[in-house]
């Protein structure tokens, strides 16, 4: 049974990551357009499609879009650095969550300003040079991976599946079915 725990942990876990980096990413675009003046008229977040946030008013949309991946990658950093200074018992879920953000947003960025695909096609039409695209990923991914690196061994812990209590297994599991939830809720 604890290799099943294990399995619904982890899976729930990855879920729980996508759609929690989507939602603070979309976070950032809401709060710069409404930083910058300007009019949220959308937010998707539904766990089944790709999240967006569409604006009827953008004074600012290279700061806008922007917003998304900076905010994106600093709030779970952010999250983290609070885990750590009041030594919570989720702090290498944290961890593992900023360096998810950080590998997301990051690829995203760099990999996406080849084609110009969403966000990355908005920040080539208000004047983001390629390099600046590029120079992102190239912090945000690697640091991404050190976080990750820094959990220790991947391997290793997929060796001993006792180390995933149960409880941890199904409080994954109840706080992505409560991300859905949400998710759902707030999206358009």
């Amino acid at each position: 049974m604890s290799r099943i725990y294990q399995l619904l942990f982890c899976i729930s876990c990855l879920v729980f990551c996508w759609l929690a980096m989507m939602g603070v990413h979309e976070l950032g675009h809401v709060l710069g357009g409404l930083f910058t003046g300007g009019s949220i008229s959308r937010v998707v977040l539904h766990p089944l499609s790709i999240s967006r946030t569409d604006l009827t008013v953008n004074p600012a949309p290279a700061l806008v879009v922007w917003a998304g991946p900076v905010l994106g990658v600093l709030l779970p950093l952010l999250f983290w650095l609070i885990g750590r200074l009041l030594r919570t018992p989720v702090v290498a879920l944290l961890q593992f969550f900023a360096g998810f953000c950080l590998i997301a947003n990051g690829a995203y960025i760099a990999g996406g300003s080849v084609e110009g695909i969403g966000d990355c096609g908005v920040m080539l039409q208000t004047g983001t040079p390629l390099w600046v695209m590029w120079g992102f990923g190239l912090v945000t991914v690697p640091a991404g991976f050190w976080l990750w690196h820094r959990l220790g061994s991947f391997q290793d812990w997929w060796r001993h599946p006792e180390r995933v209590s149960e409880q941890s297994a199904w409080f994954m599991l109840l706080s992505v079915a409560t991300l859905v939830v949400l998710l759902v809720c707030f999206s358009a």
